[in-house]
């Protein structure tokens, strides 16, 4: 069976899913999904991201993922890899953790497909009886996007709620914060009285099969968009040369910026060593701003092997003392 298309562009909008290897958790505690949505918050903050909702699910998650840039693949790249690598030093555990490839199903932004999916992701715990669903609310389940929407002022920057709120006609506001509540309270008695509770929504089928989900006109839209790209053939991804353009222009600004910081330019980087303390600090900051690959930042810097990268920045995010730390804190304006 082939594969499901990946299609990046700007502006588009995905429910991705993503499960954990053999069906076994991802999240084997509350710190796990602390590390994961740190993670994520640097995700958004190296891709521009916007997360309208999501949820940590155990053995897998969901996310209503927004790229203003056409990065979603590089992006995932990090987000996993890193977890990834965080929760195996964090549990003593190597390998792979998540499934093959994960899932991201293309969303119609207009209409209701939009706030459709969002509570269908916000869902996830009452049908999966994450609590009791005849006296305990939605809002009690806190790995998911839900709470943060009940408070304002715990919401991250790059949890958008105005798009989702306003497509159910509610203000983000103390008023349309109650009435999005008793809204979705009333799905989750839905739930709880239904025999089939992850039918209770007719729409969720679209969902949980495919890879688009919207109106007609918006997959013909998505066709087009495939088949004009690759001469009317399909293949698993689409993106052109436009999938790395936030990465390696918003490392070059990035570069160009630290060198005017530090007072040297392009043309001094040859003469420096390779790990020299400059150069380790210029790659912590574009590794922590951008989904850029270390040969990239190893390669435009001059660093010799890709694989030393990780150990550098490491050095750099560490540091407590010493000339590291002078050179780092230039950077923290």
């Amino acid at each position: 069976m082939g594969r499901n298309p990946r299609i990046e562009f700007e502006g588009a909008v995905y429910h991705v899913i993503s499960r954990g290897n053999r069906q076994e958790a991802v999240f084997l505690d509350d710190t796990d999904c602390e590390v994961f949505i740190d993670a994520l918050d640097e995700a958004c903050g190296r891709c521009g991201w916007r997360v309208h909702a999501f949820v940590l699910m155990g053995n897998h998650y969901h996310l209503l993922l927004e790229t203003p840039e056409a990065n979603l693949v590089d992006g995932m790249r990090w987000l996993q890899g890193t977890y990834t690598k965080r929760f195996n030093g964090r549990h003593k555990q190597w390998g792979h953790l998540f499934q093959g490839r994960y899932k991201a199903l293309l969303v119609d932004s207009d209409g209701g497909c939009f706030s459709t999916v969002a509570s269908y992701i916000h869902l996830n715990p009452a049908r999966a009886k994450c609590f009791d669903l005849q006296q305990g609310q939605l809002v009690d389940y806190k790995w998911s996007s839900f709470p943060m929407y009940m408070r304002p002022s715990r919401r991250p920057d790059w949890l958008r709620t105005d798009r989702v709120l306003g497509c159910l006609g509610f203000g983000d506001d103390r008023s349309g914060l109650v009435r999005y509540r008793q809204y979705m309270q009333k799905r989750v008695v839905e739930i709880a009285c239904s025999d089939r509770p992850w039918l209770v929504d007719e729409a969720w089928n679209g969902i949980r099969r495919g890879w688009c989900f919207g109106s007609e006109g918006f997959r013909e839209k998505m066709e087009e968009m495939l088949a004009g790209a690759l001469g009317g053939k399909r293949r698993d991804s689409f993106s052109g040369d436009e999938v790395a353009r936030h990465d390696q222009l918003a490392a070059e600004l990035l570069l160009d910026e630290g060198l005017a910081k530090l007072g040297l330019s392009r043309s001094d980087l040859p003469g420096l060593r390779k790990g020299d303390c400059r150069k380790k600090v210029l790659a912590w900051s574009i590794r922590k701003q951008t989904a850029v690959r270390n040969e990239w930042i190893s390669k435009t810097l001059g660093m010799g092997s890709p694989a030393r990268l990780s150990s550098y920045i490491r050095e750099v995010t560490d540091a407590k003392e010493g000339e590291l730390l002078c050179v780092k804190e230039m950077f923290k304006c």
